[in-house]
């Protein structure tokens, strides 16, 4: 059972501090799933030096239908454009999110209406919720009172925090209009001013966070 599978893990790590891994979403369609190479190490060191995680520095990579999901506690996919979800990968998903884990998917411009049409693979029976400002992701060891940020401009939209949930428990964010990744990317990647990228890295160490105390 994956639930017993996680409090096993969770009860290993406790116990020896080792390194945890989290892991980028490989997923079919075309779309660059491998985006902003620098973003995740740079968060996971932030996450490591301002939230106390014991994260490896290097994120793996791992296949929308691989039975590797289940080795990570959070995943993390973004890119632009177009998203695929095989029968056997939504299949995959759905076990994986259900039975414990967390998946972030951060549009780094253009995935919403793919994304959303293979969401409906995944959770037939859900829809994308609005979460509001006083949701505890928003919450956690950095306060965004008017949730979630705005990082990068792209088609003049307010940010949107959305998440599908599974008896009340947040199992996927989609964050829209902010572009987190891009904010958590090395400083000449974007030249955006030190400030936005602070609230990019807090903004995802509260993810991090989120994920794996709830």
């Amino acid at each position: 059972m994956r639930i017993v599978h996680t409090l096993i893990i969770t009860l290993i790590f406790a116990a020896t501090g080792a390194a945890q891994e989290i892991a980028v979403l490989k997923y079919q369609g075309g779309g660059d799933w491998y985006a902003n190479p620098t973003a995740l190490p740079n968060l996971i060191r932030f996450c490591n030096a301002n939230i106390k995680t014991r994260l490896e520095t290097k994120p793996a990579t791992v296949d929308a239908g691989s039975d590797a999901l289940f080795d990570y506690p959070f995943i993390h996919m973004t890119g632009h454009g177009n998203v695929f979800f095989s029968e056997d990968d939504a299949r995959q998903l759905r076990t994986y999110l259900l039975g414990g884990g967390f998946l972030h998917i951060d549009d780094n411009y253009g995935m919403r209406p793919y994304l959303e049409k293979e969401l409906k693979k995944v959770f037939p029976d859900k829809e994308l919720s609005t979460l509001g400002a006083d949701h505890p992701i928003f919450h956690q060891t950095f306060e965004f009172p008017n949730g979630l940020p705005k990082i990068h401009e792209h088609d003049g939209l307010p940010p949107e925090a959305l998440g599908i949930f599974h008896e009340n428990r947040l199992v996927l964010l989609f964050t829209f209009e902010s572009d987190l990744g891009d904010g958590w990317e090395n400083p000449e990647v974007h030249n955006d001013p030190e400030d936005i990228r602070l609230k990019a890295l807090r903004m995802g160490a509260n993810i991090i966070q989120y994920a794996f105390e709830n």
